[in-house]
């Protein structure tokens, strides 16, 4: 199901969506930033990031949301859960999570990170900005960082994606195999759910 899922995801993310661009930043701490222009009003692309129904239209198909301070923002999968913990937000503004690093990054998984979601009416869209901070230093943030920067830029071809194309079709996208929950070695489902 791992090599089914991780297939599922990257033919969704690519699929007429364009690239985001991950920027990092040295000084004085490392930062990992990407924005992208989403084609859908700010309430629309509010309700994909902060509803179980909106999260699963794109996301994955297993996934829990509970908008308030402390509260889930997750993914599941078999033996491993991404995303984390909301610790705030402004409806319709901000999101911010205490980020669940792969399970692969043992070190940054336990000290976690911090993800900020911004959200920005620009016209007839959507500008969704990921800032993520608190990186340490050493091999295994480093390949974390490596690793998150590209999962982070899936995930969000994957939600511009949700609004060119629709909703995710996930048993179909999964090769008919049922809407069980996904397999948590993906970059794009374990990149922003740190």
């Amino acid at each position: 199901m791992k090599t089914v899922f991780l297939s599922a995801v990257l033919a969704v993310a690519c699929v007429s969506s364009p690239a985001a661009r991950a920027l990092q930043t040295e000084v004085p701490n490392k930062v990992l930033k990407i924005e992208l222009s989403i084609p859908a009003p700010l309430h629309d692309v509010w309700a994909a990031f902060t509803t179980n129904k909106g999260l699963s239209s794109w996301l994955a198909p297993d996934v829990s949301v509970d908008l308030k301070p402390g509260g889930d923002w997750l993914v599941k999968f078999p033996g491993s859960t991404g995303g984390g913990t909301i610790e705030s937000f402004v409806r319709e503004k901000e999101l911010v999570i205490r980020a669940l690093a792969p399970d692969r990054f043992p070190a940054v998984r336990a000290a976690r990170t911090r993800v900020a979601f911004t959200f920005e009416a620009a016209g007839d869209g959507t500008l969704v900005t990921l800032t993520q901070t608190g990186w340490q230093k050493g091999a295994e943030w480093d390949a974390a960082y490596e690793y998150l920067a590209a999962g982070n830029a899936q995930l969000m071809a994957m939600l511009h994606h949700r609004f060119v194309a629709g909703p995710t079709d996930w048993q179909k996208a999964m090769g008919g195999s049922g809407g069980g929950a996904a397999n948590g070695s993906d970059k794009a489902a374990e990149g922003e759910k740190r």
